[in-house]
């Protein structure tokens, strides 16, 4: 068994030996378990992104966080095509693997995409969602976004992307850049990682994007978070959002960037248990 805490449960599914952590809730389950989809930077694994809040988020519901295919410890099998199609089958293939029918999901920027082209293709499989710093709708491609997708791997590199998601640059200390460095050049993880955005990374965007007629039919209850000093996802993407989406709610943190549920932290989980009740 490892050691490493980025390691949960390595299961089958569908051929890809997927690492998930499947967190059961502390005390009575009070509704639909709760799926995490991690954002796309370099050496991201679920882990990595969520940490800080599964433990509060499973204190009354089952939190499934997996490394999403080609990213952390889910590595692509021979062949594997990185698309949202492909994704989004990922996930869906996970869920019937784990028996569950429907969850309420949570998905951060690239996650948050994969959220809402999830409850697009399968609404069956989503009860509600919440969409921080999300992709999903058209937009010209950022500085901050281009630099995280056009990542090469060097520790000044790495350490210029994660000034990109972090309001308070304190937080960006040598010994977190180091550790996410080594995270992104574990064996596979460069090569896969740069075949997932190649340039013009603009059609990555895109490429992610939803028609707006596609999000306005999104019946479920969903939840739009965002940064308000957001380098990497612009805000008028979740206000686009906001405003599409028929049963949606807005709530923009101040002093913050992309990383919401790590600068925001005790405030995302209280705003995010209060709506998923």
């Amino acid at each position: 068994m490892s050691g490493d805490p980025e390691v949960g449960s390595v299961i089958d599914v569908g051929g890809v030996h997927t690492n998930v952590h499947d967190v059961l809730a502390a005390a009575d389950d009070a509704g639909v378990p709760v799926l995490l989809l991690h954002g796309s930077g370099p050496g991201v694994s679920a882990w990595a992104n969520w940490r800080g809040v599964i433990p509060a988020l499973s204190k009354r519901r089952r939190v499934i966080a997996p490394d999403i295919v080609g990213f952390g410890y889910t590595p692509a099998p021979a062949g594997f095509v990185f698309s949202r199609e492909n994704w989004v089958a990922h996930v869906v293939d996970l869920l019937d693997t784990l028996g569950v029918q429907k969850v309420a999901v949570v998905g951060n920027s690239f996650g948050g995409a994969l959220a809402l082209w999830l409850a697009h293709a399968h609404p069956d499989r989503v009860e509600r969602m919440v969409l921080m710093g999300s992709v999903g709708v058209p937009f010209l491609i950022t500085e901050g976004l281009d630099t995280v997708w056009g990542y090469t791997p060097s520790v000044e590199r790495m350490e210029e992307v994660m000034g990109f998601f972090a309001y308070d640059r304190s937080r960006i200390t040598p010994e977190l850049v180091q550790l996410r460095y080594e995270a992104s050049i574990r064996p596979g993880v460069a090569e896969a990682f740069s075949a997932m955005f190649p340039e013009p990374r603009q059609t990555g965007v895109d490429a992610l994007s939803l028609p707006y007629a596609d999000i306005e039919a999104i019946a479920q209850p969903t939840l739009v978070l965002h940064g308000r000093d957001d380098r990497v996802i612009p805000l008028e993407a979740s206000l686009r959002l906001h405003e599409l989406l028929p049963t949606s709610e807005l709530h923009v943190f101040g002093r913050c960037g992309h990383w919401v549920q790590i600068e925001a932290g005790d405030r995302f989980v209280n705003v995010v248990e209060g709506f998923l009740g």
